[in-house]
């Protein structure tokens, strides 16, 4: 089959590989019909290169058809229409009892003291195979799976995979109180989902970013925007458009490589260049985050205030503004979002009204062969590119 792989730094290419298998009674086969390019993957192609090998297979956005399952599985079927969720859960631990499937204790990457295993994602998320490929094979499949109503269109389901039970968290972990302003801190694709979502659940919504595409597209959805390139002093913006005490809630949809961050910039870059071996080690206990957009959140949130950290870190030695956060009364929740808590209340969404434009969300939708095309134009915010599908 073919395949989209990691190649090195900035460099990923489209391969033939061996189709997957079964390996486990618990295992299914999928045939991919659409599969994303997540802001996430960026992270790969740049900050996290040291955690990857080359030939690793990316992605983990896809949804497609059962193929084949194993002798285990009764919950699919051949010909079953799946999206695949971007984290493997077994549904029935502790953790998954408690909604947490991010944190599954029976795929837990302990070797890096990591949560749940995710597809296409490093060392670190237990180096599965992604679902940037014709054909993926799916662990305990009866779990990790969301079937979706036959149709000929994937956009209307495919989001489900990532984007929209991340930003559906994200805007739940912000705890926005009646009638509230949340501010959201990024409008890639994860901050301008849970924009439209917090639109649609009658929030007044700032959304802020210095590109222009992204700032149109979010005041086409109702959404105060905020051009970084504008304005001097953002917390200064903010506090005007909220009675000079700030937001009740800000969304952080941005992460480890936030813009105005030089000298974690410098060195993330530096750690980079090293070799894997040493790079990994010194990213797994000195890493550092560019987090000019967690202090704006800090910032700009009012006290007493919620902020919910939806973008990527991975530092260790981050140095975090302690005095602030306290003097403030901060309440603030983060992690993976755990998809499968959020479906039943995301699925009645994706209706014929489609409230949250779901059907016209992906800005790009191109071959699986264009895809190292494609990373290089997302990277670089070229074209407009805010969400990229692949079909392989």
């Amino acid at each position: 089959m073919r395949a989209v792989t990691w190649q090195g730094r900035r460099s990923v290419g489209v391969e033939t590989v061996p189709d997957p298998k079964i390996e486990e009674p618990t295992d299914a086969i999928i045939r991919v019909t659409t599969t994303n390019i997540c802001g996430s993957d960026l992270h790969l192609y740049e900050v996290l290169g040291a955690f990857m090998s080359e030939g690793d297979i990316l992605g983990h956005e896809p949804m497609g058809v059962v193929e084949e399952v194993g002798s285990d599985v009764a919950r699919l079927t051949p010909g079953d229409r799946v999206v695949i969720p971007f984290q493997i859960s077994c549904g029935h631990c502790f953790m998954c009892g408690h909604g947490l499937h991010s944190q599954c204790e029976t795929t837990q990457v302990r070797e890096y003291g990591s949560g749940a295993a995710l597809f296409g994602y490093s060392r670190l998320y237990g180096s599965v195979p992604g679902g940037q490929a014709e054909y993926l094979r799916v662990p305990l499949a009866d779990s990790t799976h969301v079937r979706v109503p036959d149709g000929p269109d994937d956009s209307r389901f495919v989001f489900l995979s990532d984007v929209l039970p991340t930003a559906w968290q994200a805007v739940e972990y912000a705890s926005i109180p009646e009638g509230g302003t949340v501010v959201v801190l990024g409008l890639g694709p994860i901050g301008e989902m849970a924009a439209r979502i917090a639109v649609h659940r009658g929030a007044r919504v700032i959304g802020v970013d210095l590109v222009p595409e992204r700032l149109a597209r979010s005041a086409s959805r109702g959404v105060t925007v905020v051009d970084l390139a504008a304005v001097d002093d953002p917390g200064a913006a903010i506090r005007d458009l909220t009675a000079g005490r700030g937001a009740d809630s800000v969304i952080d949809a941005v992460g480890m490589e936030a813009h105005g961050s030089p000298v974690a910039k410098l060195a993330q870059t530096v750690t980079g260049l090293l070799p894997d071996a040493l790079a990994e080690r010194l990213m797994s206990k000195a890493g550092i985050d560019r987090l000019s957009a967690l202090y704006t959140a800090f910032d700009v949130v009012r006290r007493g205030g919620t902020v919910s950290v939806v973008g990527v870190y991975g530092g260790m030695t981050d140095p975090m503004p302690m005095l602030t956060m306290f003097d403030k009364q901060l309440t603030i929740r983060m992690g993976q979002a755990n998809v499968q808590r959020w479906v039943p209340e995301i699925m009645p969404l994706l209706t014929d009204d489609d409230p949250l434009g779901v059907d016209s969300f992906a800005t790009h939708t191109l071959p699986l062969s264009d895809a190292p095309d494609a990373y290089e134009m997302f990277q670089a915010k070229r074209d407009g590119a805010i969400k990229i599908c692949l079909r392989p």
